[in-house]
């Protein structure tokens, strides 16, 4: 039999992100680019030395008029994401969309709706899903080897870099609030947030958040682009250990202590009487494949398209992280009062 036609890929938007998309998919023999399209000729010129057999485009419509395009990967601003990504599905093409889906819930929700009733693959790139060391921690919890999970808690800080359209929570804590998400395969039941605007823009660029998800577990973030020390962590503590992702250290990524405290009622004891059971044991770093996140990324949106298959972050799971943001943003405006959550139907 023949082999399978190369997927044919556009990649819109030529910044940090469309760039990097553009150098993975170069390299999988499994696609084709095919097009490129920005709005900046001088971006679109750089690519196009790089890679002279790209098509080049400034206009949207020229780019989804064109036969050799299967899928368009979406890297422009999150503001533009609903709109450029509506456009794309109705011209019938799969999309890979950056982070955040939309900034509107009711307009996640019609993406959804419209890439499931064309029979269309829509998927978030919520990069650190395929990132290795998240899913050493996702192994750990499922094996129960943490024993019951107490909470979470996740830093995300550095100067910068500013966004012009979205704050600092729609731009980093995104990625925690999916990481969370399917770190417990859960959704929050409550949300509760405070964001500060301490460098003089219109946009909170310091946050603090708190998630609850039922059964006692909670989670929290803090992002900022106003704090000197750059830190991309998460953490997972529970009863009989303790574990803890760290993206910056590429020596020991996850490193799982083995230490912990749970509670419990002695038959006879009076009431309010508990014995604490102790935990102590070795700090061990376990072997964590080597892979590049963006790349297992791509193979998964290009693996799901050939075998018509949901992805991870399909768009019902993009549509979840809006809606927590969404919730989020709503805490922020009512001084950090909580806000019930229950995940939507689409």
């Amino acid at each position: 039999m023949p082999a399978p036609r190369p997927l044919r890929v556009a990649v819109l938007g030529c910044g940090y992100w469309g760039v990097n998309y553009i150098r993975v998919f170069n390299e999988l023999p499994e696609v084709t680019i095919t097009a490129v399209c920005d709005l900046h000729e001088k971006r679109l010129r750089a690519v196009g030395q790089r890679l002279p057999s790209l098509g080049l485009a400034t206009d949207l419509d020229d780019l989804l008029r064109r036969e050799d395009v299967d899928a368009v990967v979406i890297c422009t601003e999150a503001s533009a994401h609903h709109a450029v990504a509506r456009r794309c599905l109705a011209a019938g093409k799969h999309v890979l969309i950056e982070k955040p889906m939309t900034t509107d819930v009711e307009q996640a929700r019609e993406l959804v709706g419209l890439a499931e009733a064309r029979g269309l693959v829509l998927m978030t790139g919520h990069v650190f899903l395929f990132n290795p060391g998240v899913r050493k921690l996702k192994e750990y919890i499922a094996q129960g080897k943490l024993g019951r999970v107490y909470y979470l808690y996740a830093r995300r800080t550095n100067l910068g870099p500013i966004r012009r359209d979205v704050d600092v929570l729609w731009d980093l804590a995104t990625h925690d609030v999916a990481i969370f998400g399917y770190l417990l395969d859960r959704f929050p039941q409550w949300v509760s947030a405070v964001g500060v605007r301490v460098l003089g823009s219109s946009h909170e660029d310091i946050g603090f958040i708190s998630i609850g998800y039922g059964d006692g577990v909670v989670g929290h973030i803090h992002v900022s682009w106003a704090d000197a020390n750059k830190v991309r962590e998460v953490a997972v503590v529970g009863s009989d250990m303790r574990i803890v992702f760290d993206d910056l250290n590429s020596q020991e990524q996850v490193r799982v202590y083995e230490k912990g405290v749970s509670a419990s009622a002695p038959a006879m004891a009076s009431y309010g009487e508990y014995h604490f059971q102790m935990r102590d044991g070795d700090i061990i770093s376990p072997k964590v494949e080597v892979s590049e996140p963006l790349k297992n990324q791509c193979l998964h949106f290009v693996g799901c398209i050939a075998e018509g298959c949901e992805p991870l972050t399909n768009g019902r799971e993009g549509l979840q992280v809006v809606q927590v943001m969404a919730a989020i943003e709503r805490s922020i405006a009512q001084s950090g009062a909580p806000i019930s959550l229950a995940p939507l139907k689409c």
